[in-house]
């Protein structure tokens, strides 16, 4: 059957579902709202010309993308119900979304205001980190696959899909080839065999820069190739410059995702969030205690050293922490640990949202000196933050020198040495006293 002929084709049952309407139709397969004729429910159905189901890629493909729908049960990704043949016809059936794509929203709308385009981008970032840790890629996260219910929730489409194929099938939308290189990661672009993890946080990073801007990523390429050129130079016009009022944090986390270097981007869909968020998940304790009472509430513990080399550990909520870093009251930001137990494990700022944005190297403009810290005897050994070969041929900036002593609450050892000194000095100070009363009365 030619493929126009499909096209117009008006069928009236799929399987054991009635035919609704059609609501979508791509350059080689068409898209259905149905419903199950014994339970009623009402579902979306892809189905494939019969030209096409001879095409032993695409039933492979079909049944990849069945298998990761209905492997997934998360709120924010589309659930696969059943594939199948009629009559020469391959088709999947899937939960129906009634709503839009954020690329129709966009388009309809222009830019969309910050803070509903960030709560969006959330949403997607969760259920992309969920199927992360099942281990599946989506390989084309873009506006046109995070459909947008009625109520405002995000449903991410089209999960694991092989990106070699992307040509030979489109069932999302008309008019929207899969893949566009304005949201695809440069080492992908070059070989769709990387694809991985951070691939992915690319992909939703560009997704929000288009969702916050209205603009393409990009958008004045001439070509792929000149695309994929000013993505290996980083040469991303700054969000902001399109969208003045956007919050220096967003703005900072997109061009993080989208960093040329995989290494410089956030390691998970879940770190991206925290950028966004400038909240961190909280960190396992290094030991396991039943008897420990962890800290409630916003408090962190924090090693560093002062000028003359000495360790302190402090703690304090994030508001004070985050007002000494900026005073430099604890010395290199680079340097000073932190933790949300005494216990550890105490990392670098870099892995806590609410201080990443202080780290002046995260866009490449700094260095991360990467010096030993001493930690307390109470906790384990600080994990280095990672340097890449460039990092390591640069000169660190110069340090900012600690001061101690701050208004920050001190939790370590070193307070009873404090105290010992103390109570030293007033009983020398008693004696020397006692010895010139007595002289006195001689």
């Amino acid at each position: 059957m030619a493929l126009d002929a499909f096209h117009q084709t008006t069928l009236q049952t799929i399987g054991n579902y009635e035919i609704l309407q059609k609501i979508a139709e791509g350059g080689m397969g068409l898209v259905f709202k149905a419903r199950h004729q014994q339970t009623g429910q009402v579902v979306a159905i892809k189905v494939v010309p019969p030209n096409m189901t001879k095409n032993d890629v695409v039933k492979k493909r079909f049944e990849n993308e069945f298998k990761a729908a209905s492997k997934l049960d998360h709120p924010n990704i589309i659930h696969g119900i059943e594939t199948g043949m009629t009559n020469g016809r391959a088709y999947l059936v899937m939960e129906f979304v009634d709503g839009e794509s954020l690329g129709q929203k966009i388009e309809r709308d222009g830019p969309l205001p910050e803070a509903e385009a960030v709560r969006l981008i959330i949403q997607a970032g969760q259920a992309l980190h969920y199927a992360h840790q099942q281990g599946l890629i989506h390989r084309d996260v873009k506006p046109d696959n995070l459909l947008i219910t009625q109520e405002g929730q995000v449903k991410l489409a089209d999960l694991g899909l092989v990106k070699e194929l992307e040509n030979d099938l489109n069932l999302t939308r008309t008019g929207r080839g899969l893949g566009t290189p304005h949201f695809m990661a440069p080492e992908q672009f070059r070989n769709a065999k990387n694809a991985d993890v951070r691939c992915d946080v690319y992909s939703l990073g560009a997704t929000l820069y288009q969702a916050v801007t209205g603009e393409l990523p990009f958008k004045g390429s001439v070509g792929p190739l000149d695309a994929l050129m000013k993505k290996m130079k980083d040469d991303l016009p700054p969000p902001r410059k399109l969208r003045p009022e956007l919050s220096e944090r967003t703005e900072e986390a997109i061009r993080r995702a989208m960093s040329a270097d995989p290494s410089r981007r956030p390691a998970s869909c879940q770190e991206f969030v925290e950028d966004l968020t400038g909240q961190s998940r909280p960190k396992t304790p290094a030991v396991e205690d039943s008897g420990v009472t962890l800290p409630a509430g916003d408090l962190w513990y924090l090693v560093y050293r002062d000028q003359a080399g000495q360790t302190h550990t402090v703690k304090g909520t994030t508001s004070v922490v985050r007002r000494k870093l900026v005073d430099g009251q604890l010395g290199d930001v680079s340097l000073v640990r932190a933790c949300r137990t005494k216990l550890g494990p105490f990392e670098g700022l870099r892995h806590y949202a609410e201080f990443r944005d202080l780290i002046p190297s995260l866009s490449g403009q700094a260095q991360i000196a990467t010096l030993p810290v001493e930690v307390p005897a109470y906790g384990p050994t600080p994990r280095e933050s990672p340097r890449t070969p460039e990092e390591s041929k640069k000169t660190p900036l110069p340090r900012q020198e600690a001061r101690p002593h701050l208004d920050l609450e001190v939790s370590s050892s070193r307070t009873l040495e404090w105290v010992k000194l103390v109570v030293v000095a007033l009983v020398a100070m008693g004696v020397g006293m006692l010895l010139f009363h007595l002289l006195l009365q001689h």
